[in-house]
């Protein structure tokens, strides 16, 4: 089947010439003003898009006893952390985009694990030398103050309309009688190279629960979580003050105290954690306004980036279907250098956040595109706005992080949204598990060796700041101001280019959601370019990068999790990825 088929499906000559710039391309703007929602009622339906059934249905039943979508957030997410507790879960943290519909407000709720106060730059640094992954990974120092509990509380207080503790209610329920263990969870247990890295089956409370009698968990097993479910109950009936203050910290600060490498988190780091709410960062494309989560995640910097290079470099007049995937690979190319070396905790230190998305900026970097095989590097907005150069401030940061996340889409009966990814780092974060849930290895996500070339690294370790993420929860609206789409994905630092996949899979190759996150996945960071070649087309999209000079990597067994909601002018249709167990299902109105 041929490139064309596979990413241009169903696109007519007349809709491939009206997606690309006649001349100059779409301006994309780091602030345009908002536009006012229509006040009509919402007339489209309601959707909960996510990586397990039962936590979709959770979600389904929340919004059909009236619950806002955060109140929906809140028992989706909470029903994954136990049935997929390898990707996150309430010992990890998250960021949630929410869009209000009546207030026509968009916030991002900051979630994100802040590293103890102990903590400095040298965090990874063992006698003299930078940790590898694995070390730092299984150990104590990766672990940071978990958001993920404060983040329901902050949400829920400026969204919920449902009582605090029956959000929870799916959760502890499935917990008390137990779920029925995925294929997918099965299969990671029992994956042999993953066990040679993970301590899992090594601590005695995670191989209790993962291992017992020392084999892992069998695929349609029945696992209950008796002390997750009383953890949920105590945060339910209590308020956060009890994941947060007394035995739970207590119990969280001994696991990270054990070895190897015992970690530096007080009862005081967690007692101290706090919510940030942020505005987001938003950007107009085409007829579009994208708006994602700004630093420390690198949603709002790199999908607007991207979607803007994209265009510029889609050569005037193309209709081959090689130019618009190329245009596609030299976007994310551009895109994540600059990601790489500026995007840390605002927080902390400079971020040229707006200038990173500035027309006048996209218009020059347009210009920078490296040969095929070459590998690039950041841009200067500093330089390119006429102003001080800013390449110099810092050092190149190639850290990756890891895909142990989720992603959740979620539109409520009232056209309320929220985009939220949750993550605990690396496959069940850092293997130590209390209280009936497992502990995050965010830190890692920081820069382990601290300074390049005598230049200090803007995402290096400091106490109480935030990790890099790459978690890119992401909502578009259209002319109107109304939601337009809802859209994220997990799958470590590859969650740009797959959440990126999806806007442009859509918005520009006019694909429906389902047939977008079906995609082969292309990932363009650095010198290489990974092609999902076990996907339909992947290997011809594969053939033709090389033909073309590109440094391909043929990729399989891609880790995407994307889950999308469309509005479309008939309700709402909805893309769960293939690569999980993920549904998107809709709200049955009455009657049906």
């Amino acid at each position: 089947m041929s490139v064309k088929t596979i990413l241009l499906a169903g696109v007519s000559a007349v809709l491939l010439s009206a997606c690309q710039p006649e001349s100059a391309p779409p301006e994309l703007e780091a602030a345009p003003p908002p536009v006012e929602a229509e006040s009509e009622d919402w007339t489209k339906g309601a959707m909960v898009a996510a990586a397990d059934p039962r936590a979709v249905e959770a979600g389904l039943e929340v919004l059909r006893n009236g619950g806002h979508a955060v109140d929906a957030a809140i028992a989706v997410h909470t029903v994954l952390g136990l049935v997929e507790p390898q990707s996150s879960g309430i010992g990890g943290g998250a960021f949630m985009v929410v869009y209000d519909r009546a207030s026509d407000q968009t916030i991002v709720y900051d979630g994100r694990e802040t590293a103890p106060s102990a903590a400095d730059e040298n965090l990874f640094i063992e006698d003299g030398e930078v940790l590898g992954f694995i070390p730092a990974w299984q150990s104590g120092k990766s672990a940071g103050v978990p958001g993920a509990i404060a983040l329901y509380k902050t949400a829920h207080d400026a969204h919920g309309r449902l009582d605090w503790a029956s959000n929870f209610d799916a959760a502890i329920s499935l917990a008390e009688i137990g779920f029925e263990v995925s294929p997918r969870l099965a299969s990671v247990l029992a994956n042999e190279r993953l066990r040679q890295f993970v301590d899992l089956d090594d601590r005695p409370v995670s191989s209790a629960y993962f291992y017992p009698d020392g084999e892992p968990l069998a695929e349609g097993a029945i696992r209950d979580n008796p002390d997750y479910a009383e953890t949920l109950r105590r945060v339910a009936n209590e308020g956060i003050e009890a994941f947060y203050t007394g035995e739970i910290p207590e119990a969280i600060v001994a696991a990270i105290a054990e070895e190897p490498r015992p970690g530096a988190m007080s009862v005081e780091d967690i007692a101290n954690y706090e919510v940030k709410v942020r505005p987001p960062l938003c950007g107009a494309w085409r007829d579009y306004r994208i708006c994602s989560a700004p630093p420390p995640s690198s949603g709002g910097i790199t999908q607007n980036a991207i979607a803007g290079l994209y265009d510029r470099l889609l050569p005037e007049g193309a209709t081959e279907p090689e130019q618009f995937v190329r245009a596609f690979v030299d976007a994310q190319r551009l895109a994540y250098a600059d990601r790489d070396h500026y995007v840390a905790d605002a927080d902390f230190v400079q971020v040229p956040t707006d200038d990173l998305i500035n027309p006048a900026y996209l218009d020059v970097r347009a210009t920078e595109v490296f040969e095929p095989g070459a590998k690039p590097t950041p841009g200067d907005p500093g330089v390119a706005l006429g102003g001080n150069p800013m390449v110099g401030m810092w050092g190149q940061d190639p850290t990756e992080d890891a895909p142990g996340t989720t992603h959740l889409s979620i539109i409520d009966a009232d056209g309320n949204a929220v985009a939220m990814t949750a993550t605990v780092e690396a496959a069940f974060g850092n293997s130590r598990m209390v209280h009936g849930f497992l502990l995050n290895n965010e830190l890692t996500d920081f820069a382990r060796e601290p300074r390049k070339a005598n230049l200090p690294v803007a995402n290096a370790p400091g106490p109480g700041k935030r990790p890099r993420s790459s978690m890119s929860p992401t909502i578009i609206f259209d002319q109107d101001g109304e939601v337009k789409m809802v859209t994220g994905s997990p799958g470590g630092n590859s969650i740009v280019a797959y959440t990126a996949k999806t806007i442009i899979g859509v918005l520009a190759w006019d694909h429906t959601p389902q047939e977008a996150v079906a995609l082969p996945n292309i990932i363009a960071r650095g010198e290489t370019v990974g092609v999902e070649v076990d996907r339909e087309g992947g290997q011809e999209v594969a053939d033709e990068l090389k033909a073309a000079g590109y440094n391909v990597q043929e990729r399989r067994g891609e880790n995407s999790g994307l889950h999308v909601i469309l509005v479309t002018e008939d309700g709402l249709l909805g893309g769960a990825d293939p690569r999980r167990e993920g549904v998107a299902l809709a709200l049955e109105s009455e009657g049906e």
